[in-house]
């Protein structure tokens, strides 16, 4: 497994674990609107404070406007970037 994957599967884990969601890291999509109501995720904004607290904690990504964050964090690949680009600077 490459570096890539790995950080998309940790991102999916610190979804299930922040949401206290009961579904394996494979049952979410790379490119899933994770808000969305087809994702059957059934998230909403407390999940979404709780994913945004779990970013900061374990990668350290900050992101504090929350119109920013539903953009950036809609999907474990646009997470993934944020993380990437947050590790390069």
């Amino acid at each position: 497994m490459n570096g890539e994957a790995s950080l998309e599967i940790q991102l999916k884990e610190m979804v299930i674990e922040e949401c206290g969601l009961d579904i394996e890291p494979a049952a979410i999509a790379d490119d899933c609107d994770l808000f969305s109501p087809d994702s059957g995720l059934d998230l909403d904004s407390i999940d979404a404070l709780e994913i945004s607290m779990g970013l900061r904690r374990r990668f350290g990504l900050r992101i504090t406007d929350p119109k920013e964050f539903r953009r950036l964090a809609s999907t474990i690949r646009l997470m993934a970037a944020c993380v990437r680009a947050g590790q390069q600077k």
